[in-house]
């Protein structure tokens, strides 16, 4: 994760048709001017830009298998549709952010197709990489509880998730298998951790 100095845009310019001058702090607005640069993702939270470089293999793994075993149970239970990233959230005017994976409500039993139906998400999740672990874990995780969203970070290295709630002041740590059962449905959404990690790390 890189981190550019808001009072300049000294790193992003160069990819830009046509300079701007630099603002004190990134709005939504801004970031989505920015040009796309291919297997780069531009996300700004509280006004600091955050810029991504392309995520490795094992990452790309691991956000496939949890979009798998959380889209079956939402579809068994009726209860939200799942995305990935790039999806951008606009938290409010200074945040920007693109979830690896998400969930939000359905809009009268379908799955919103627009931005003005994205209702309150009821889960959002990050893959760490090394390049985003103080964003993910500072900077995204205080913002979310903020806007009260419950929070994992999946850390491969550890073969651990962290799960954060709104009012966490420390994360539950899972390693063997990561729960998930929203008010009003009677059965937990399990995952085995253990063979996710396996399967993304393609030790199986």
């Amino acid at each position: 994760m890189r981190h550019v100095p808001l009072p300049s845009l000294a790193e992003a310019e160069h990819c830009m048709a046509m300079p701007i001058a630099a603002p004190h702090r990134w709005t939504a607005d801004a970031v989505r001017a920015l040009p796309d640069e291919p297997g780069t993702r531009f996300e700004c939270v509280d006004g600091e830009l955050l810029v991504t470089p392309g995520p490795r293999l094992p990452h790309q793994w691991a956000i496939g298998a949890l979009f798998e075993a959380l889209s079956r149970y939402c579809r068994a239970h009726g209860l939200g549709a799942v995305g990935m990233a790039p999806s951008d959230f606009e938290l409010d005017q200074f945040t920007l952010v693109q979830p690896d994976v998400f969930i939000v409500p359905l809009v009268e039993g379908r799955r919103p197709v627009t931005p003005a139906e994205l209702g309150h998400p009821l889960l959002f999740v990050e893959v760490l990489s090394p390049s985003t672990a103080r964003a993910d874990r500072v900077l995204k995780r205080a913002r979310y509880q903020r806007h009260r969203v419950p929070y994992w970070i999946v850390d491969l290295d550890a073969r651990l998730v962290e799960c954060w709630g709104p009012d966490a002041e420390r994360p539950e740590i899972v390693t063997e298998t990561l729960r998930w059962q929203p008010d009003g449905v009677s059965a937990p959404c399990l995952i085995d951790l253990p063979s996710l990690f396996a399967e993304a790390l393609g030790e199986r």
